[in-house]
Formats: structure tokens, C-alpha cells, sequence
């Protein structure tokens, strides 16, 4: 191997490795995992876990980040010998975590890493995470507050809120040794049963309903139900930030998207304009923190500011559910969103914005009466939470 291939595969491996820490701090799992192999092996014996393959790497990884209520990783480059098409190294990480039952602690590790070139590029083969240090002693720091919220406020349209948090809705389920597992029972996927049942409820209520596998054929299906053109609103939904959806369409250019816009507009004098923006795009896009097996959908939020597009203002909606929040009826709905989807929301609320989010708003939708206007892609798997 000649010095500038040998060069390039350095520099590309070092980038693959500052990718993965930009990864895991933007909480973008489905970024993370696509940087291994498909049978890459992230694995962590100190912990202990073992994922195998992209998507369980994926879904292993938002279970674990499910428990954070902050979490700060420094990555420092480290050797890298490289053999051909296959690579090896090490990384040493720094850490500061605090976990939600209060736990908290500063560690030093290892990332013993194996590289293979693929038609992707080099991605991980193997990651193993080894702690060298650990020290439990309580951490006395938080992430700021008030500044985070207004900026929030602003991304959002809505001004003078006070409050951070948008739809209630964020990483999927309680991950492996979380204080909530096994608490709840609301991350677990509802059976073929259940999910038949719900669908023959929101049809008979006036929704169209599509059953689909899984957040990929949601995607593709999303991108057929959007007329080109059309003006498009987000939700703000982990259920579409997973799937992919919320990047394509705000960043495919088949369809005009709204909050990359609101996002630029000023809130002093325009207002008025992000109010009926997001209130009335031709195509509303989002999730429900529930769906219940008498064909109703419930909605919570922190602001409002997502509601009225749901409730009718938008030309249309499309609602993208994972199987996880089938439930059986309306308090059981509300006990999910008090008891599941709120703590897990406040998580991600207080790590992007310094403090943790609120019911403030619900909306439950007991039918359709415009037919046509509300569709359900009700999945087989369990996405966002």
C-alpha cells in the first residue's frame, strides 16, 4: 500500500471514529449504527451488553439511552494499524453520565476497535468498550436552563412559552437494568390480535388505516402519500427522526417544509405568519403518544403548538404509530402518558433543553369526520415511545 492510501485510510478512520461520538451525543442511533458493518458487533462487557448487527445496535443503543438523564462522551484519537481492507485500533473515551434513578459517575475506557473497508467506506466491524476507571461519586452539575428553553420556544414558533418539550414522544422503551423496566409495561409491541382489533376500530371511526411491517415501509409509504409540492409540517416525533422521515421531507425537496422555514422566520414580527404556518400546512406529519383498541388517538404536548394541525387545521394528516402504544382504552392511554412517554420525554427535554417537559396540552381524537383527511401507518414494530 502506497503512503497517501495509507494516509487517506487514516484520516477516514478517524473520522468514522469522531462520527460515532457525534452520533451518540446527537442521540441519532440509526446514524450510529449504519457506521458498522451489517454483522458489526458493538459490545460492552462491563455493563454487560452485546448488540449484533445494525439494527439491534440501533435498538440496543436507544434502550440505553433511554436511562440518560445527561450524558457527555470526549473521544481521544488512538493507534491505528492498518492491514489491507481490515484495520485495527484504540480510542480512549472520557465520560460523564447520570442516569434516571439518580446515579451518576466519571469514567475513563477503552474502544478496542476492528475496521473493514466495504463500498460504504470503512465502517466499524467491531467496537468493544472497556473501563478502565470509574468513579461514582455523585455529580453536583446540570445543563443550563432558561437560555435552552427560549431557543426552543423560538425553533418552535411558539414564543414566551416558559416551558420546554414539544409532542410527547422521544427514544424508544426503557433499556436493559433501567429503573423503569418492567414497570410500566408500555414499550412491549401489541400482538397480532390487538393490533387487527385497532385497526378495524380506527377505520370504523372514519380513519384510513395501513398496517405496515415496519418504520421502513412507513417511510417509503409517507413519500407516496405526499403530493409534490404540498407544504408539510413535522411533528416534532423520535418516531420520524428514527425512520428517517422527518430527514426526507425536510430535506428531499419533493415537498415544501414548513419548520426548517418557522425555524428562520423572526418571532418579534412574524409571529402571526409561524402561528397559521404551523397550524395549516396542506400535509401534517407526526406520531400520538397512544392509540387505543377503541379507535381513538391521544396526543400530548408541552406547548399546543403541534395540536391545532392535527385537530383539522392541517389539509391533511398522517400519523405514523409504533405497535408499543396499542392500548386498551382511554385511562389506560392517560396512565400511559403520565407513567411512560412523559418520564422518557423529560429525559430528552432536559438534556437538549435544561429542563424536563409537561402535559400541558392533550388531544384525544375519537373519529375522522372528513373522510379521507387522517391517516393511521400503524406498524407491526415498536418505534419511538
Amino acid at each position: 500500500m502506497n503512503d497517501f492510501q495509507e494516509t487517506a485510510d487514516r484520516v477516514e478512520i478517524e473520522a468514522l471514529r469522531g462520527e460515532f461520538t457525534d452520533a451518540a451525543m446527537m442521540r441519532d442511533r440509526a446514524r450510529l449504527a449504519a457506521l458498522f458493518t451489517t454483522d458489526g458487533v458493538l459490545s460492552m462487557p462491563n455493563i454487560p451488553v452485546r448488540f449484533t448487527g445494525r439494527e439491534e445496535i440501533r435498538l440496543g443503543g436507544e434502550r440505553l439511552q433511554a436511562q440518560w438523564d445527561f450524558f457527555v462522551q470526549n473521544t481521544h484519537p488512538g493507534v491505528i494499524r492498518i492491514d489491507g481492507d481490515t484495520a485495527t485500533g484504540r480510542a480512549y473515551i472520557e465520560e460523564i453520565a447520570r442516569v434516571l434513578d439518580g446515579r451518576s459517575g466519571l469514567n475513563f475506557a477503552i474502544y478496542h476497535d476492528t475496521y473493514r473497508r466495504t463500498p460504504e467506506g470503512w465502517r466499524f466491524a467491531e467496537r468493544v468498550y472497556e473501563v478502565r476507571y470509574l468513579d461514582t461519586t455523585p455529580l453536583k452539575g446540570a445543563a443550563p436552563g432558561e437560555g435552552a428553553a427560549e431557543e426552543w420556544a423560538a425553533a418552535e414558533g411558539v414564543a414566551g412559552t416558559g416551558r420546554a418539550g414539544g409532542e410527547v414522544v422521544g427514544v424508544e422503551g426503557v433499556g436493559v437494568g433501567s429503573a423503569g423496566e418492567g414497570v410500566t409495561g408500555f414499550d412491549a409491541p401489541a400482538s397480532p390480535d390487538r393490533l387487527a382489533r385497532t385497526v378495524e376500530a380506527l377505520r370504523a371511526n372514519g380513519f384510513t388505516v395501513e398496517l405496515l411491517d415496519d418504520a421502513e415501509a412507513a417511510r417509503a409509504r409517507v413519500k407516496e402519500l405526499i403530493p409534490a409540492g404540498a407544504t408539510v409540517f413535522t411533528g416534532a416525533s423520535e418516531t420520524l427522526r428514527l425512520s428517517g422521515i422527518t430527514r426526507d421531507i425536510e430535506e428531499g425537496g419533493h415537498c415544501e417544509a414548513i419548520r426548517p422555514r418557522v425555524v428562520k422566520m423572526d418571532r418579534a414580527t412574524e409571529s402571526d405568519r409561524i402561528r397559521r404556518l404551523v397550524a395549516t400546512p396542506d400535509v401534517y406529519v407526526a406520531s400520538v403518544t397512544a392509540v387505543t383498541e377503541t379507535g381513538a388517538l391521544v396526543i400530548a404536548s408541552a406547548t399546543g403548538s403541534q395540536l391545532p394541525a392535527s385537530a383539522g387545521g392541517a389539509g391533511r394528516a398522517i400519523w405514523i404509530i409504533g405497535a408499543q402504544k396499542v392500548v386498551p382504552d382511554l385511562p389506560t392511554a392517560l396512565r400511559r402518558i403520565e407513567e411512560h412517554a412523559l418520564p422518557l420525554e423529560s429525559v430528552r427535554a432536559q438534556a437538549v433543553y435544561g429542563q424536563p417537559s409537561a402535559v400541558n396540552r392533550l388531544l384525544i381524537l375519537n373519529a375522522e369526520p372528513q373522510p379521507g383527511r387522517g391517516t393511521v401507518l400503524l406498524l407491526r414494530e415498536a418505534i419511538g415511545y
